[in-house]
C-alpha cells in the first residue's frame, strides 16, 4: 500500500530526510517513532502530497505522489499533527465541507457520520463552533475529517494529542479495530501506544532509517533482557532468610550476569534486577539456587527488552551529538548497562527538551522545495 524508495528532502543546507526506504503492507498497523526532529512529519508531509521529495520515489495505493497526487489524496486520510480546522464553522459544517471536498454525496456523508461521531466522541459538539472548542475536542474534529471518506490508508501524526486517558485509550482501541481492515501508520512519541496498537515499528534519527521489524524483533536487538527476583527477608524454608547483601553476593556468583541491582521494594522482601544476555535463560538456575539455599522466593519473572530501552539506545548518538557533547563523554557519563533503568527520569527530561517535531525551516521550505502536485 506504501512504497518509499530512497527518499531525500533537503530545506537548503538542511537535510530533513536521508535515503528512507519502507514498505507498509496492506492491513498493516505501523507506528513511526523518531525523537524530535528525526523527519516523521516531513516523511508524512511526503506521503500526503503536502510537499515533495528531493529525491527518491514514493507510491501510495499504487499510485505515484508525484504523478498522480489526486488519487493518492483520494487513497488517504491524513491526520496532521496540527490539525488546520475552520474556527467559524460549527464542528458538523466542517465535516459536511471535507465530504464535499471528498465528494461524498448527503445520503453516504450522515451514513459515514454516525460511526465517526461515535468512534470521535463529538454526539454532544456537532453544532459548536470549534473555535470554542479545547485542545482535545479540536484534535477529535480533526481525526474525524481523516475518517468521513472512509479512506482504506490512514496516516496519522500525533493522533492522541491533548486527548485525556479515556480518550487516548478509545482512539487506541479504534486504531486497532480499524487495522484488520486498512492500512495505518501512526506517528507518536507515546511508545505505549504504540506497544498496545502496532506490531511493527519504523524508527527513524536524524533524517535515517535506524530500524524497522516487528516489535520483538527490535526489542531483541540489544540482545539483553532483564531479571526480577524477590526473596523474602524475613524468613526461609530453612536457616533463616538470606541478608541483602549475602543474596546479591549469590546472585552475582551466577555466570553469565553483567549486572545485579537491588530495588526498592515496600513488602518485607529484598528485591533484585539482573541483566543478561538473551541466549540463555537464567531462571532454572536462580530458581535451584532458592532452593539449595533455603531461600523463600516470592517473584522470578524474566521480562524483555523494553521498547523504550531500544529506542533510546537507537537514537542516543544524534541526541548527544545536537547537544554538544561527544558520545563518548556521554558514555563515561552513563551507569553501567546493568544499571539500565536507574536514571530513565533523566533520560525523559533530556527527550522532552528542544523543538517540536521538525526543525524550523520544516514550516518555511524554500520557494524550489514547493509541492511538485502542484498540478492537481
Amino acid at each position: 500500500m506504501i512504497e518509499t524508495s530512497k527518499v531525500t528532502k533537503d530545506f537548503g543546507s538542511l537535510r530533513a530526510l536521508d535515503k528512507v526506504s519502507f514498505q507498509v503492507r496492506r492491513g498493516e498497523v505501523v507506528g513511526f517513532l523518531g525523537p524530535n526532529g528525526a523527519g516523521k512529519s516531513t516523511t508524512m508531509r511526503i506521503l500526503t502530497c503536502y510537499i515533495s521529495a528531493t529525491s527518491g520515489s514514493v507510491r501510495v495505493n499504487g499510485h505515484d505522489v508525484f504523478d498522480a497526487p489526486l488519487e493518492v489524496r483520494r487513497s488517504l486520510g491524513y491526520l496532521p499533527q496540527r490539525a488546520p480546522l475552520y474556527g467559524d464553522m460549527s464542528v458538523w459544517e466542517y465535516l459536511r465541507f471535507v465530504a464535499q471536498m471528498r465528494q461524498l454525496d448527503a445520503s453516504s456523508f450522515r451514513k459515514r457520520m454516525r460511526s465517526v461521531v461515535e468512534v470521535c466522541g463529538l454526539a454532544r459538539s456537532l453544532g459548536t463552533d470549534i473555535r470554542t472548542l479545547s485542545h482535545g475536542y479540536r484534535q477529535r474534529v480533526g481525526l474525524a475529517q481523516a475518517l468521513v471518506h472512509d479512506p482504506p490508508i490512514l496516516v496519522l501524526d500525533e493522533p492522541t494529542s491533548d486527548l485525556d486517558p479515556n480518550e487516548k485509550a478509545e482512539v487506541v482501541r479504534y486504531i486497532k479495530e480499524i487495522g484488520k481492515e486498512r492500512t495505518v501508520v501512526l506517528s507518536t512519541h507515546n511508545l505505549a501506544e504504540v506497544e498496545a496498537a502496532c506490531a511493527r515499528a519504523i524508527i527513524i534519527s536524524k533524517g535515517r532509517l535506524v530500524a524497522d521489524g516487528n516489535l520483538e524483533d527490535i526489542r531483541a536487538r540489544s540482545g539483553r533482557v532483564r531479571y526480577v527476583v524477590v526473596i523474602d527477608e524475613t524468613k526461609g524454608l530453612r536457616n533463616g532468610a538470606p541478608s541483602a547483601e549475602a543474596a546479591q553476593q549469590a546472585l552475582v556468583g551466577l555466570g553469565g550476569t553483567s549486572g545485579v541491582k537491588e530495588l526498592p521494594t515496600d513488602e518485607r522482601a529484598h528485591a533484585f534486577e539482573l541483566m543478561a544476555p538473551g541466549e540463555r535463560d537464567l531462571r532454572p538456575e536462580i530458581y535451584r539456587m532458592a532452593v539449595e539455599r533455603g531461600w523463600l522466593l516470592l517473584e522470578m519473572r524474566r521480562d524483555s527488552q523494553k521498547l523504550e530501552d531500544v529506542f533510546k539506545a537507537l537514537t542516543r548518538g544524534d541526541e548527544v551529538a545536537e547537544r554538544g557533547r561527544p558520545l563518548a563523554e556521554e558514555a563515561e557519563a552513563e551507569p553501567d548497562e546493568g544499571e539500565a533503568g536507574a536514571d530513565e527520569d533523566e533520560e525523559d527530561e533530556e527527550e522532552e527538551e528542544g523543538s517540536d517535531d521538525e526543525a524550523a525551516p520544516e514550516e518555511e521550505p524554500d520557494e524550489a522545495d514547493e509541492p511538485r502536485d502542484k498540478k492537481d
